[in-house]
């Protein structure tokens, strides 16, 4: 009788939706992260790994467009914010260094995101703000006057039985 003892896994280029070497470089990077949990190294938290850029919200009202990014253990000076043909970019590089002299540990971390977001039309990009409060930086992008006057509603009739 043959059983296995072990659940069967995808295949490497199944499991990562790709090619085998992102798989492997995922699972080393997992890896190396279950392993330094338990010296008490703090994670890259608010960063997806994976992709490598930061979570971020988007609010559009009739008057603007909000974009809130996480970016914890970044300062104003790491962030930089750009907009150009209707495509706000965001970049940052977050450098994380970690010492336990008891221990005789040292870490160090490095990485850089960058992350595009496409914007609707009649974005006033000369009024455009943003600010940095702790972890969260928000980028407000007002709308202009033509961009609300070339909205056009449309009404919805229900139809007659």
């Amino acid at each position: 009788m043959n059983r296995l003892l072990a659940p069967v896994r995808a295949e490497p280029e199944q499991a990562a939706g790709g090619h085998p070497l992102l798989s492997l470089h995922r699972e080393v990077n997992r890896l190396f992260d279950d392993f330094f949990r338990g010296f008490g190294v703090p994670a890259l938290g608010g960063f997806d790994r994976a992709a490598g850029w930061p979570h971020i919200e988007l609010a559009e009202t009739e008057h603007d467009v909000r974009i809130t990014a996480k970016l914890p253990g970044l300062a104003e000076k790491d962030v930089e914010i750009s907009v150009e043909e209707g495509v706000l970019t965001l970049r940052g590089e977050k450098r994380a260094e970690v010492e336990d002299k008891d221990r005789g540990y040292a870490e160090r971390s490095y990485g850089r995101f960058e992350r595009r977001i496409g914007l609707p039309r009649g974005i006033d990009r000369e009024q455009a703000s943003a600010t940095f409060g702790g972890r969260l930086l928000t980028v407000v992008l007002p709308k202009t006057e033509a961009a609300n006057e070339n909205v056009r509603r449309i009404p919805v009739h229900g139809k007659a039985a």
